[in-house]
């Protein structure tokens, strides 16, 4: 079977659950659970996320920031101003998921080797803490 054509026969997710696959189409995207992880913290401005997440272009984080809006994750808020400002927060469905990322991120501490380059950026920015992700302080126990 040449490639591409395994798709064609319509037999995509044979055998996966239908709501596990909705989930890794938007959160399998590249950025998308950083950037809900560095809301999982607190609401912020767009230049927040971007400085939290270094090596993400301005126009990424505009698409990835707007599907979550569209999926009903994030809340965008204009500030008014002047200057005028758009900050972004989680709405109850986004924060939702704090403890899914909260057992990936404890996951990937025991099962992926090597450690994360964003994870740094996010924690000097003060917009995202190990502890934050979880339901209650992670204390590095397993």
């Amino acid at each position: 079977m040449g490639r591409g054509q395994h798709a064609e026969q319509n037999v995509a997710c044979v055998g996966v659950d239908v709501a596990l696959t909705r989930v890794f189409e938007l959160f399998g995207k590249r950025w998308t659970g950083l950037i809900v992880a560095v809301l999982t913290h607190r609401p912020a401005y767009f230049a927040e996320v971007r400085r939290a997440l270094p090596k993400i272009s301005e126009r990424m984080l505009s698409d990835r920031l707007s599907e979550l809006v569209d999926a009903g994750l994030v809340v965008r808020e204009v500030d008014p101003g002047p200057p005028l400002r758009v900050s972004y927060g989680l709405t109850e469905a986004g924060r939702a998921i704090r403890p899914a990322l909260h057992e990936l991120g404890k996951w990937a501490e025991e099962y992926l080797p090597g450690g994360g380059g964003c994870v740094e950026a996010c924690e000097a920015a003060g917009l995202v803490t190990t502890e934050s992700l979880g339901p209650e302080p992670c204390d590095g126990a397993a």
